[in-house]
């Protein structure tokens, strides 16, 4: 639980952490936007130099990574097992009665599993290098038109910025009342996979209470600060774009460029 990152911020002086946050969080949507048409080994490998020299300019540890990908190897596990034995196609390579294998199946299996590490990966590199409050801060800006409509965007980002923070509390507040009922004899690790479930089931009540006191207490810190109304708050930081913005900003250019370009060759 401890080594869940998504969520939680990791301090640095790197390129990546110095861009403006609504630089960040339009080139991670720009980026994944564009993954969704890769289509072949070109457009995969490009995608991949790219996002390996965004990791290299964030200068934190490559086990970060890991860790945000550890979360959701079962999700992409049951998704490779689904393109593997249920996609049509020629040639068969293995066939049991309605169950076979073929090689477009293992194509796009692989594709899925490239596909789904590089948009990971993406997220995990926004949410490592940007701190909540900051990326609240930047979609509220990005999504201030939306206030004509009478959208409740302040609100809106406030309740992101909580949520974010909350990820990583809600995780050690987990590994806490693991580790005390450990010490009580309770074991999670040991049975079959019944008593591992009936297992879990004493983490939730002292979890949800807990979750709820802290939602409590922060509501009162809350009053007691003066907070009405989230549209009419002032900033202490103001958000303005630098010339590291402009120049990442042409590096996706770029970027798109020789990705269409590969994608329209077909290579």
């Amino acid at each position: 639980m401890n080594s869940i990152v998504i969520g939680r911020y990791i301090p640095g002086n790197s390129w990546i952490h110095r861009l403006d946050p609504r630089t960040k969080i339009i080139l991670t949507f720009v980026y994944i936007m564009i993954l969704l048409f890769a289509n072949s080994w070109g457009t995969y490998l490009v995608a991949t130099i790219f996002l390996a020299g965004v990791i290299y300019l964030t200068k934190q540890p490559l086990n970060l990574y890991w860790q945000g990908i550890k979360p959701i190897l079962w999700l992409i596990l049951f998704t490779v097992i689904l393109q593997i034995f249920f996609t049509d196609g020629q040639p068969v390579l293995w066939q049991w009665r309605f169950i076979k294998v073929t090689l477009p199946g293992l194509i796009n299996a692989i594709y899925v599993v490239i596909r789904f590490v590089l948009i990971i990966l993406m997220s995990t590199i926004m949410t490592l290098t940007t701190p909540p409050t900051s990326i609240a801060s930047a979609l509220e800006s990005l999504l201030g038109p939306l206030k004509k409509l009478k959208v409740p965007v302040a609100e809106l980002a406030l309740m992101l910025s909580i949520a974010l923070r909350f990820v990583p509390l809600l995780m050690d507040e987990t590994q806490k009342i693991m580790n005390a009922q450990k010490s009580r004899g309770m074991s999670f690790s040991t049975g079959g996979p019944i008593k591992r479930a009936k297992a879990v089931v004493p983490l939730l009540v002292p979890l949800f209470v807990g979750a709820l006191q802290r939602a409590l207490d922060l509501a009162n810190a809350m009053e007691v600060r003066g907070f009405k109304d989230a549209d009419h708050r002032t900033r202490y930081r103001i958000l303005a774009y630098h010339r590291a913005d402009y120049i990442s900003g042409l590096m996706m250019v770029l970027f798109i460029i020789v990705f269409s370009l590969i994608n329209l060759k077909g290579w």
